[in-house]
């Protein structure tokens, strides 16, 4: 449950992401053989034989930007080596050059050109992110953080990064195993709606706990567990919140659940999200708020299904739709782009899964006092 800025954001702006990181699902055609192998070696600065007794260069699977082969430590540890592609550096700073192409991209996205926003701020924001995912040194001090904060924690799962043999090309962690998404789809409902509260807690929790958001929750990057554990993989892409951020979002959502459209207006307009010169009308705002928030505000519990998932980015919602007279007065925080992507995947996750939940009861045990710490 965060403030709900996603009708801003359009579906082709999700999918320009995805398209500039070409992304590789699970069927990418592999990386011949010897060439993952020889790029780890160049990597890591010595012959594999002598760090792994056992490396198996056929991948276990796809990555962002390259993958995943699996191999054995001397001390025994198995463990999972992410491996770039060669080439890939160069061709994405060639295309993220220009911040301005990336613009005009921006706003073919249908509503982007609709509201007060920085558009060329957005693309900045876009390319600054997709840059972060480049460098896997970045990505494991991402998970080395990740980590510390749920180690030991029953049901949230990240695996340990070996730091000694992670680079910018290369990261080594623990191999984990667990369910893929096309078998836990298919899990009891019982499962399944354990896992959305594990999905979920993740979610708010970081944010709200850690000031971090882990921002590209796709299916794809979770292994699932009998026991209803989650193992969280790909820290390729995090944002950080300041305290204040985070207390922004969570003030937002607690006005729009109490329909206090008085101290939501406030609330936005202090974080700079309305202009005092031309403010939206309260009443409509929190009208459109709690459409978008109403896993938290509907009667509980509240199952995510597929066609509320599809309302989210649905016209109706969108700039031209029925509450354009308040979206045309927000201004979208480049920022809270990862918020927004956020909300965005954790949704339509939680909507294959169709999980039932007591997600106010969740939201509230993580905007008590001083939770924004």
């Amino acid at each position: 449950s965060m403030v709900g800025l996603q009708a801003m954001v359009s579906q082709e702006h999700q999918a320009l992401y995805q398209a500039v990181l070409a992304r590789l699902q699970d069927d990418a055609p592999p990386m011949p053989a010897g060439l993952a192998a020889d790029v780890a070696e160049i990597e890591l600065g010595c012959p594999l034989h002598q760090i792994f007794t056992d490396f198996d260069p056929h991948p276990i699977a796809a990555a962002s930007l390259g993958q995943v082969p699996a191999a054995r430590l001397h001390d025994g540890r198995d463990v999972a080596v992410k491996i770039q592609y060669p080439g890939v550096e160069q061709a994405i700073r060639s295309d993220l050059r220009n911040s301005e192409l990336l613009a005009s991209f921006l706003k073919l996205g249908s509503g982007l050109t609709c509201v007060r926003s920085d558009v060329v701020a957005l693309a900045r924001e876009l390319s600054a992110r997709i840059y972060e995912e480049i460098d896997y040194q970045l990505e494991a001090a991402n998970q080395e953080a990740f980590a510390a904060a749920y180690r030991g924690h029953p049901l949230i799962r990240i695996p340990e990064t070996v730091p000694e043999l992670c680079t910018r090309r290369v990261l080594t962690m623990e191999l984990s195993d667990g369910l893929r998404w096309s078998q836990a789809r298919t899990a009891s409902q019982q499962l399944r709606d354990r896992w959305g509260e594990v999905l979920y807690r993740f979610a708010v929790g970081s944010l709200t706990r850690l000031g971090m958001l882990n921002a590209d929750p796709q299916p794809g990057n979770y292994l699932f567990h009998a026991d209803g554990g989650v193992t969280f993989l790909d820290f390729g892409c995090v944002r950080r919140y300041s305290p204040r951020q985070v207390l922004t979002v969570q003030s937002a959502v607690q006005a729009t659940v109490d329909s206090d459209d008085t101290l939501l207006h406030e609330i936005l307009a202090q974080a700079g999200y309305v202009s005092q010169a031309d403010p939206p009308d309260p009443a409509g705002l929190l009208a459109w708020l709690r459409e978008i928030l109403a896993p938290v505000v509907a009667q509980q519990p509240f199952t995510y299904t597929p066609e509320f998932a599809a309302e989210l980015t649905s016209p109706d919602l969108s700039p031209g739709g029925r509450y354009a007279d308040v979206i045309s007065r927000l201004t979208v925080p480049a920022d809270f782009l990862a918020v927004v992507r956020v909300n965005l995947g954790l949704t339509a996750v939680l909507a294959e899964l169709r999980a039932t939940g007591g997600w106010d009861a969740i939201r509230r045990e993580y905007c008590g006092a001083g939770a924004a710490r």
